[in-house]
């Protein structure tokens, strides 16, 4: 029976020396996660700076926000152990875990949506600098320099996630097509980590905005 080798994302096998070394997908995983984390400790110390330079409005955060998050916690869960059934050759419980991590992160999607179309439809006291004001208004992405700081940054969060979301569909379309396979795990580990980083870079801005409010 001809075997197709169908590591996850199509990655190469490495030899016993070499898996001492860092592969070179992840190395290059590593970077660009770095360099994503550099974008978002400058707009979350930008949004620190113009915050403290007054005119700034103070909201609240939906809950479905808080909903969210533990959802896409609980994806890494299931992420992380769909990694280590895919080496002990469990492919039916491989297969379930993720897809359930994949529904999970559409999910994610889904509810970070409907929060924000409930801030931007739920009319919330005005609050600046810290004072009441005798009005209510939306928060909009074209409020208050606050309200911009919020969309824009939790935008570039959804982007990235979206791209999660496709290596996902790729391990999940890998995982159900093929009978026979070859066990390399280096591709899943590469989507798995770029999971990880989602999942604690969302946790990061969510106690932020948090912390802030």
């Amino acid at each position: 029976m001809k075997t197709e080798n169908i590591s996850p994302l199509g990655a190469g096998g490495v030899g016993g020396a070499e898996r001492r070394k860092i592969h070179p997908q992840k190395f290059m995983l590593w970077v660009a996660m770095g360099s994503m984390s550099m974008a978002f400790a400058g707009l979350t110390s930008g949004y620190m700076v113009r915050q403290a330079q007054g005119n700034w409005r103070y909201y609240s955060l939906p809950h479905t926000f808080w909903y969210s998050s533990i959802v896409i916690l609980i994806s890494s869960f299931t992420m992380f152990f769909g990694v280590r059934a895919f080496k002990n050759r469990e492919m039916p419980k491989f297969r379930l875990l993720i897809s359930t991590t994949l529904i999970l992160g559409v999910l994610f999607g889904l509810l970070q949506y409907a929060g924000f179309y409930q801030l931007y439809h739920q009319l919330q006291q005005v609050r600046i600098n810290g004072q009441v004001l005798n009005e209510s208004a939306t928060v909009r992405i074209d409020g208050n320099p606050s309200e911009s700081f919020l969309f824009i940054i939790a935008g570039l969060h959804l982007l990235h996630l979206l791209g999660g979301i496709i290596a996902l569909l790729f391990v999940f379309f890998r995982a159900f097509r093929t009978r026979v396979k070859t066990y390399n795990a280096t591709g899943l580990e590469i989507a798995a980590g770029y999971w990880h980083f989602v999942d604690v870079l969302w946790l990061y801005l969510f106690i932020f905005f948090l912390v802030n409010q």
